[in-house]
């Protein structure tokens, strides 16, 4: 009862389409009851010698328009059943969706994408057939079968009674098979996650399987999850094919009783012709009613096996939420950390230990350090990627758990490690941040983050399709395009996580130049690992095993000594070599 009121919860809006439905497929259902009365009443006619030619024509024409009547409605049930299911499937979809974007970062580290585009296609499309032919077949099976049932009881008692003693069985059968499939179909379902997994991941890594000639290795992995799914399949299978032939058998049972027992009372006189006719006929509309007892068995289990998955999933609560926040609209960027300690979840390790820092409004912060040091852990917590306790983070005397995530990240320019781009075009990336295209602002920002220059010169500039996960475009370029799509914002705090790592020295120094016009009224965090490319903000970190050990402004950290002035010097050393080289 739980599975079919969590399955039946999603059609509260559609209740009347689907009734509407019903109502067509019992007009069907009911017309198709006639015929049988009607061949019946014909046979004995001619068989006494009673029938004319008018009695046989009327007979045939109301068969005639049964048949219309039957094909209107079946046209009017697909519509209001079938349709009305895809109109469900769409909520559902709508629903997960929204929710999965709900959903914070840690999800996303426990949970493959494989999976859950595996439940939002083969898993929701199984909810979509229990909701529209497993109700058609569910309303046949009880209608008909009722409705059949009383018809061959007025015809004769005994010879119902006697055929419909094979029927329990089909109870016993379809109960015990049922629980089988359902569990052989969550293992179905499983398995074919782990298949979308392996080839999404090998779509997303072409280039270095083919960079590492790595194709038979995944072909091999490929075959290996191809063949536990078609296992899983064979398992489903077997038990539906014995499953469905039993049915069948079942019902021949009650076509044996009824010939033997049926003929025997013709002969002796007990029925007419027309109605051991009439009798059969009833009898094979029961055969359907049957079957579909074992269809349904087998969608609706499907069904309530993915909707119990899907459920999984929705029923997931965010780790990142808005709770007793405040009502602030804008950051201005005066920014506190106090005391900071950070172990993301499953770790014993802390990422982040005793950070103690200030930053002032409209003042740049430059962090540097080793790759693991914690940099991007901080900047993470920054824009509350993941939960920091309270009063550890406070940014205008506010605590950031009590600022709005909505108003937190939309005034924050973020300019991540990893240079993601949505396979659209240049213009629309840069412009993710609003629904409106304003081509003015999308060509200033590209001018601030240098990258314009070279947009223009793809012949469609800034329509180019960059592909998926931006593809077309060399790293530096795509690393610009989301410097661009940060500065676009006109944010109250810009964050620049290592995101000049891939341009050369030369568009470096030009886009610093850019930024330290844009970031004179606002506060501004670079990481990186080029002292290049912070040596000019008003305050530098630099970060070891998750803690500050050093700060200051680029001379005092020189004069210190110690891993800054180490790094300087390397970089140094480095740049001179180059100079020789060339």
């Amino acid at each position: 009862m739980k599975k079919i009121r969590a399955l039946m919860k999603y059609t509260k809006n559609y209740r009347g389409r689907y009734l509407l439905g019903i109502f067509f497929l019992l007009i069907v259902d009911i017309s198709n009851l006639v015929p049988p009365k009607l061949i019946g009443a014909i046979t004995d006619g001619v068989s006494s010698g009673n029938a004319t030619l008018d009695y046989v024509v009327k007979y045939i024409v109301l068969i005639v328009v049964l048949a219309i009547l039957v094909a209107i409605g079946r046209f009017m049930w697909r519509i209001f059943i079938v349709g009305t299911s895809r109109h469900v499937e769409y909520d559902i979809r709508k629903i997960y969706f929204t929710h999965l974007q709900k959903l914070s970062i840690n999800f996303y580290n426990k949970n493959k994408t494989g999976d859950l585009m595996a439940l939002a296609t083969n898993d929701l499309n199984a909810v979509r057939m229990a909701l529209g032919q497993g109700v058609i077949m569910l309303t046949d099976a009880i209608v008909l079968s009722i409705t059949t049932i009383i018809i061959m009881l007025t015809i004769n008692v005994r010879l119902t009674l006697l055929s419909l003693i094979p029927l329990p069985l089909v109870a016993i059968v379809s109960l015990k098979f049922g629980t089988m499939m359902h569990r052989r179909f969550m293992k179905v379902q499983e398995v074919f996650s782990k298949l979308t997994d392996v080839v999404q991941e090998n779509f997303s890594g072409i280039r270095i399987i083919k960079s590492f000639v790595q194709e038979e290795k995944e072909y091999e992995k490929f075959t290996k999850q191809n063949q536990h799914y078609l296992n899983a399949n064979m398992n489903l299978i077997k038990i539906w094919g014995v499953f469905q032939p039993l049915i069948e058998f079942i019902s021949a049972l009650s076509f044996v009783l009824l010939i033997g027992i049926g003929g025997i009372s013709v002969i002796r006189g007990e029925i007419s012709l027309g109605e051991f006719i009439t009798f059969n006929m009833y009898l094979g509309n029961l055969v359907w009613p049957m079957m579909a007892v074992g269809w349904v068995i087998n969608i609706v289990q499907r069904g309530f096996a993915s909707l119990e998955r899907i459920e999984k999933i929705l029923s997931e609560e965010p780790d990142i939420y808005d709770g007793n926040t405040l009502p602030i609209n804008s950051l201005r960027g005066d920014i506190d950390i106090n005391d900071l300690t950070f172990t993301y979840p499953g770790s014993n390790t802390p990422a982040l230990n005793n950070i103690n820092l200030h930053i002032k409004e409209g003042q740049t912060l430059g962090i540097i350090g080793r790759t693991g040091s914690g940099k991007s852990t901080l900047v993470n917590l920054l824009v509350r990627l993941y939960n920091v306790e309270e009063n550890k983070i406070v940014l205008n005397g506010c605590d950031i758990n009590k600022v709005p995530l909505e108003v937190l990240r939309e005034n924050i320019g973020f300019a991540p490690q990893d240079a993601f781009l949505f396979s659209s075009n240049i213009a629309e990336n840069i412009n993710l941040a609003y629904t409106k295209l304003d081509m003015e602002k999308v060509y200033k920002s590209a001018q601030d983050a240098d990258i314009y220059d070279n947009i223009m010169d793809f012949p469609d500039q800034f329509n180019t399709a960059v592909g998926e996960r931006g593809v077309t475009l060399s790293g530096g370029q795509k690393q610009r395009v989301t410097i661009a799509r940060a500065l676009i914002k006109e944010p109250d705090v810009l964050i620049f996580d290592d995101c000049l790592s891939a341009v050369d020295a030369n568009t470096e120094t030009k886009i610093l130049a850019n930024l330290k016009k844009i970031m004179e009224d606002r506060t501004s965090i670079i990481i990186s690992h080029r002292i290049s490319a912070v040596k000019d903000a008003d305050h530098i970190i630099v970060m070891e095993d998750g803690k500050i050990t050093e700060e200051g402004t680029h001379n005092e950290l020189i004069n210190k000594q110690g891993l800054y002035d180490e790094i300087y010097k390397k970089q140094l050393l480095e740049q001179q070599l180059q100079k020789e080289d060339m």
